[in-house]
């Protein structure tokens, strides 16, 4: 079994583990006990009351966090014609609309963060599935990725402002980066409390019981800080 090291320990000691934090405190106390020698990621794990087997407890949407997530994101967008352009004008980094770049993403490439496709683009997007799907990247009209040309400036905007989407994984678990650790704790309070409230809101009608059971916060490299539930639950976002 691997040992932590002692800048680790060192971290893990200013932790009480019996503790449930407000979430105030446990983002305080993840910026004091952050590890890496880089600008970290601040991340939220959400443990929900939902069975992952069963279709109608899904748990997906995407949320805009209010002060994004402190990288620059790169856009890539499918489009043709006049959606082409609109996601030029909306600042996307990259416009696939030939067969040219299909072809370069289909031999690998893929120096994007984020791509969304209009739906007639869709068929030949299909075929990146094995390049786009296994990195996170595939276009879903669940995650918001597939929209009509008229969305793409608003979407696209989005994405590049914080837009962040959160689905659940086989164990019940939420895994989603709320900013980085030189964020102002208020920020990162803020952009906390957003995706609480998306999460709230996405709620399976299916899900039955208790459907936030566990969240904690963490920071790359750092410790785990446990959050009370009820005091997540009872976040506002803030306008």
């Amino acid at each position: 079994m691997s040992k932590h090291g002692k800048r680790y320990l060192e971290a893990a000691a200013k932790i009480d583990r019996d503790k449930l934090y407000l979430p105030e405190e446990a983002l305080k106390l993840a910026k004091e006990t952050s590890l890496s020698r880089f600008d970290g990621t601040v991340e939220i794990h959400i443990r929900l009351g939902v069975d992952p087997r069963q279709a109608d407890q899904m748990v997906r949407d995407v949320v805009v966090l209010p002060h994004g997530l402190g990288k620059t994101v790169r856009v890539l967008v499918f489009a043709q014609g006049d959606g082409a352009a609109l996601a030029r004008q909306a600042g996307a980094d990259v416009v696939a609309d030939d067969d040219e770049m299909i072809t370069k993403i289909q031999g690998g490439w893929t120096d994007f963060d984020v791509a969304i496709s209009t739906p007639d683009m869709m068929g030949k997007v299909g075929r990146l599935g094995r390049v786009l799907g296994p990195r996170g990247l595939m276009p879903n009209p669940k995650a918001g990725t597939v929209v009509p040309a008229e969305d793409l400036g608003r979407v696209v905007e989005e994405a590049k402002a914080g837009r962040v989407e959160f689905r659940l994984d086989k164990t019940s678990n939420l895994h989603v980066p709320i900013g980085k650790v030189s964020f102002e704790a208020d920020k990162l309070y803020e952009n906390m409390s957003a995706l609480m409230e998306a999460v709230k809101k996405a709620k399976p009608a299916a899900a039955k019981g208790t459907y936030i059971r566990r969240v904690t916060v963490a920071t790359t490299m750092g410790p785990g800080i446990r959050v009370d539930p009820s005091g997540s639950q009872a976040m506002e976002a803030h306008e």
